[in-house]
């Protein structure tokens, strides 16, 4: 868990309950559901079909009318070249490097890391087992019909391997690499909560350079040509992209469970029954019916009894309906939706005493992140209900146009703001998270502007920033941080400025939010100042976001943290 939270914690709503072997199939991630997965097939029909005409037109034009121009003219010297570079040492290297990719290799590994996947978890992740096990088969049938509509020869070159009777593009070794070692990295980056930031970039970058030594051991094997590498690697990322768009995303709805699960889970032992009232608000836009399905049955389980839901709306996006649970004598308030809802909700429950359980089901989760929680609604429902309630910082903020509120996360001001604005919904429900990426390339043209702050009341400081934010929380999705000493506990806020120039300033700057600021600051790299106020003046207007969500572009905003403002439930810390 990211954070070491306050000894001042109280107990929750109830003890621990007893779990059994059966508890997995209420709350752990299920497969997509039948409409669902109906959509998800015919997603994913469509788009492989799109990726075999374009892998197959890029193969046809390379053997056809381009084979004269350069870079290809170019193609024979690079596997001469290999050739003439052959060592013993590097012939025995590249045979383990090629075998990395070969079929029997690829299966074996896909088949034990989807076991793990579903059997070791005590919740199987379902989704991510499918996810990879799709990848990597749908790769391989685009080969076949890339190989079967395009017949290139292998390079003239004396080949260290037999040849198989595929066609030369593209390699099948290097695309399988592709699917497998990307899958597993991308579930390593965005899905693994036991191994710390730095550990899961290392186990990232090191899974993302396997597909390289496999398709740079099959140019020196003499195996194939460059393009036929390069075309198995675009084969491979692409079915990554099309089965993560279409299987992990928020938009590929779990299964509802089937009536028994849900009867079984209602049959198991519970705690004994939580008095008071529990209100749960969703997000109807990201929280289906399958979803509140589970939801129910984790909150009954643990002695909730009679759960009451109230939705959202376009008008209100949470605070109303936490106001009302409060006034109605609401002994807990559930929130299952993105960072939007749970800031709205957390607003109306600031300095109640009235205790939240966060449910995450958006597309940044920054609060569910920095909390430790599991980003599967029921399973972080299941692992709160089973700790106490533990005070948490929130920021109030304010500024020109913008009235006074509290935020749990983030706020800030110029490239993230844009960022986010850049952003459809649409991108986001498809993509989840990496859907920044999209919005980021027309942000990064956003221009520097001056910021004066002032922190704690001190003098002014001026700064020139492409972005300003302030931030209860450091970490971000991906393993990235804008303020790593930043825990929602601290009684701190942690300003953060980014002002790069040119691409070598951006590189550090990634470089700084990737693994944290080094201990010679750079030009224009992060820089972050704690403070428990802090009072920014923009000299032009900017766009602006508070917790994810856009608001009015501005010039000045104010922010000052409440300690302990929230009681939120969050799992017993281990050890």
């Amino acid at each position: 868990m990211p954070t070491a939270l306050p000894d001042h914690s109280v107990p929750g709503p109830g003890p621990t309950p007893r779990r059994g072997p059966a508890a997995s199939s209420a709350t752990g991630r299920p497969p997509l559901r039948a409409k669902g997965a109906a959509t998800a097939a015919a997603r994913i029909t469509a788009l492989t079909i799109c990726q075999a005409a374009l892998l197959i037109g890029s193969g046809l034009l390379i053997t056809g009318p381009a084979r004269h121009i350069w870079p290809l003219t170019a193609e024979d010297r690079v596997n001469e070249g290999f050739a003439h570079s052959r060592t013993h040492a590097l012939n025995t290297a590249t045979s383990w490097g090629s075998e990395a990719g070969n079929t029997l290799t690829i299966v074996v590994i896909t088949l034990a890391a989807c076991a793990v996947l579903v059997l070791g978890p005590a919740l199987p992740r379902w989704r991510e087992a499918v996810f990879l096990a799709v990848s990597v088969s749908l790769q391989a049938l685009v080969f076949l019909a890339i190989t079967s509509a395009v017949d290139r020869h292998r390079p003239e070159v004396h080949r260290l391997d037999s040849s198989p009777p595929t066609s030369s593009y593209t390699s099948g070794h290097t695309g399988a690499a592709t699917a497998l070692y990307g899958g597993l990295a991308v579930l390593v980056l965005t899905r693994t909560r036991r191994l710390s930031r730095p550990w899961r970039i290392v186990v990232t970058v090191l899974l993302l350079l396997i597909p390289l030594v496999v398709g740079t051991s099959r140019l020196y094997r003499g195996m194939h040509h460059p393009t036929d590498v390069a075309g198995g690697m675009v084969n491979g990322a692409l079915s990554l992209l099309i089965v993560g768009w279409s299987v992990l995303s928020a938009d590929a709805s779990p299964a509802r469970p089937p009536r028994d699960a849900v009867a079984a889970a209602e049959a198991r032992p519970t705690t004994q029954p939580v008095p008071g009232t529990t209100v749960v608000i969703v997000n109807p836009v990201s929280t289906s019916d399958s979803d509140r399905d589970r939801l129910r049955a984790v909150l009954e389980r643990h002695g909730h009894a009679a759960p009451r839901f109230a939705e959202t709306t376009v008008d209100d996006p949470g605070g109303g309906q936490a106001a009302r649970a409060v006034a109605d004598g609401a002994a807990l308030v559930v929130v299952c939706g993105g960072d939007g809802t749970v800031r709205a909700v957390a607003d109306a429950l600031a300095g109640t005493g009235v205790p939240l359980a966060v449910a995450p089901n958006g597309t940044g989760n920054l609060l569910a992140r920095n909390l430790g929680l599991p980003l599967d609604a029921a399973r972080a429902l299941d692992a709160a209900l089973g700790g106490t309630v533990r005070a948490v910082d929130l920021g109030r903020i304010e500024g020109d146009g913008l009235p006074a509120t509290h935020f749990c996360a983030m706020s800030g001001a110029g490239l993230d703001a844009a960022l986010i604005e850049r952003t459809s919904a649409r991108a986001k429900s498809a993509l989840g998270w990496p859907a920044y990426a999209l919005g980021s390339l027309g942000a990064l043209r956003a221009r520097r502007t001056q910021v004066t702050l002032r922190l704690d009341g001190g003098e002014p400081q001026r700064h020139s920033a492409r972005m300003v934010v302030i931030a209860n929380v450091g970490h971000l999705q991906g393993g990235a941080s804008l303020a790593p000493d930043a825990t929602p506990d601290d009684g701190l806020l942690h300003v953060a400025l980014l002002d790069p120039h040119g691409v070598r300033g951006w590189v550090g700057a990634l470089a700084d939010v990737l693994r944290g600021p080094s201990g010679h600051p750079r030009p224009g790299g992060l820089e972050t100042y704690p403070c428990r106020q802090v009072e920014l003046v923009l000299s032009s207007s900017q766009p602006r976001e508070i917790d994810g969500d856009p608001v009015a572009a501005g010039r000045r905003l104010t922010a000052r943290v409440v300690p302990g403002a929230l009681g939120i439930l969050l799992p017993e810390r281990e050890g």
